[in-house]
């Protein structure tokens, strides 16, 4: 291994310890405890070896989304390749997404709430991003309906489930019924 090839390397390593400590950290107290001075105590490195890699709590906010992304969209297909027909597909995807918002709030608020500098809906949007819809596409366009767009259902659709898990979380929806929220989500929008 050249010297170069091992530098980058341990660059790579770096950087998934910062995402990672970024992440934890959030998780257990919120973005708000997420600084370049706590994170640089945590992985015992100064906080210029840490601005040589994200130049702030935006572009950790944005790696976590981006990490937070693909493990979503690998929730839901996981949940929904395991299901038998349309209207489990739905219900399981469904499901999974809000499992993946109760468990992890602060990934969940990196990909949905905060400013991490991505893009959105646009051509620079990035991949990992693009695959989260994707995965909810595969399952929600066969449900769309004639005539109605698979891709602008399946915005309606995740737009209902992010008012499910913002309104829950927010204490203005009993989680307990979360269930009958969603029997009722998959049988009023989903055409089967």
């Amino acid at each position: 291994m050249s010297v170069q090839e091992r530098k980058q390397r341990q660059r790579t390593e770096r950087e998934r310890l910062i995402v990672a400590t970024a992440r934890e950290l959030a998780e257990a107290q919120g973005w708000d405890a997420v600084t370049t001075r706590r994170l640089a105590e945590r992985i015992e490195y100064s906080q210029p070896v840490l601005y040589s890699h994200f130049r702030g709590k935006r572009e950790f906010i944005g790696a976590v989304a981006l990490e937070g992304a693909t493990e979503m969209a690998s929730a839901v297909r996981a949940a929904t390749a395991a299901a038998d027909g349309p209207r489990a597909r739905v219900t399981a995807l469904a499901r999974a997404y809000l499992d993946f918002a109760e468990l992890n709030p602060a990934v969940y608020d990196a990909i949905f709430q905060l400013d991490g500098g991505l893009a959105y809906a646009r051509e620079d949007t990035p991949e990992p991003l693009k695959d989260a819809f994707a995965a909810l596409l595969e399952s929600l366009g066969e449900v769309a309906g004639d005539g109605v767009h698979p891709g602008l259902f399946t915005e309606v659709f995740w737009a209902a489930l992010h008012g499910l898990v913002t309104l829950t979380r927010a204490g203005r929806l009993p989680p307990e019924d979360t269930g009958a929220r969603v029997e009722l989500l998959v049988n009023r929008l989903a055409v089967l």
